[in-house]
C-alpha cells in the first residue's frame, strides 16, 4: 500500500530513492533501535534520541514527566520522528561521490496523551519489546506506581517518508579508467557477548529474547 507524499514529506534531494509505502515504512520504523524527535519550543529546535515502538499505524514513546520533549507532545505538539540505519559506506573513484548506503523514515504529527489502560499496556509492551523481541514476557511488569509516573504518548504515523540508498558506485563515466580502488564497505550493527549483573540470581540463565538477539539459538 502506498500513500501520497505530502508537500512536507515530499523527497525533493534524490526523488528515485524515495519510498512512500507502509511496508518500507514499517521495516525501518522496527529496525531502528532508536529515533530522534525533533521539536520547537520558544522558538528554538530541539532533536531529542530516544526509544520508540511502533504497533500498526501508532508510534509510542514513554519516559519521565519532567521530560521537556514529552511535556511539549503531552500539549499536542508536532513533531517531526526520524530514524536512519547505515547500511554500508561507499568509497567512490572520486571523493565527489563518496556516499553512504542507508534507510531512513521521517514521521511527522501531532502528539497526544495515552491515558486508556488497554492502550498502555499494548504500547509498554510494544516498547519493551523493540530492542528485544519476547522480553515484556519474560520481565516483570510496570508496577502501578510506575505505571502512573510514566508519561505515555502517541504519534499517528498518517504523513510521512522513506528514503533508501542502495545502488552500487556511481561515478563518473570517465573516472572508470582510473586505477583507484572503489566499492562499499559493508556496515552491520553486531551484538556481542552479554554480560551478566554481578547482583543475578545464582541459576538463572540467558533468556530466549537474549539469545535470540545474539543468534544463539
Amino acid at each position: 500500500m502506498s500513500d501520497a507524499p505530502t508537500e512536507r514529506t515530499r523527497v525533493r534531494r534524490i526523488p528515485e530513492k524515495a519510498a512512500y509505502d507502509r511496508t518500507t515504512l514499517n521495516e525501518i520504523l522496527d529496525e531502528a533501535l532508536f529515533c530522534h524527535v525533533g521539536f520547537v519550543e520558544d522558538g528554538a529546535p530541539f532533536v531529542i534520541p530516544t526509544i520508540h515502538a511502533r504497533v500498526g499505524r501508532m508510534l509510542y514513546f514513554h519516559g519521565s514527566p519532567a521530560s521537556r520533549m514529552l511535556r511539549l507532545m503531552k500539549r499536542g505538539a508536532q513533531v517531526t520522528v526520524t530514524v536512519t540505519i547505515l547500511d554500508g559506506i561507499v568509497a567512490a573513484r572520486s571523493v565527489f561521490h563518496h556516499s553512504m548506503h542507508y534507510r531512513s523514515a521521517t514521521v511527522m504529527g501531532r502528539a497526544r496523551v495515552v491515558d486508556d489502560p488497554a492502550e498502555r499496556e499494548v504500547a509498554f509492551e510494544a516498547i519493551a519489546n523493540a530492542a528485544l523481541p519476547g522480553r515484556w514476557e519474560e520481565a516483570r511488569h510496570p508496577s502501578r506506581s510506575e505505571d502512573k509516573g510514566t508519561l505515555l504518548v502517541a504519534v499517528p504515523i498518517e504523513e510521512f517518508s522513506s528514503k533508501v540508498s542502495e545502488k552500487d558506485v556511481g561515478d563518473e563515466p570517465e573516472d572508470y579508467r582510473l586505477p583507484i580502488w572503489a566499492g562499499v564497505i559493508p556496515l552491520n550493527l553486531t551484538p556481542g557477548t552479554p554480560e551478566p549483573d554481578d547482583r543475578l540470581v545464582d541459576g538463572v540463565d540467558i533468556p530466549p529474547s537474549v539469545r535470540r538477539f545474539i543468534g544463539d539459538q
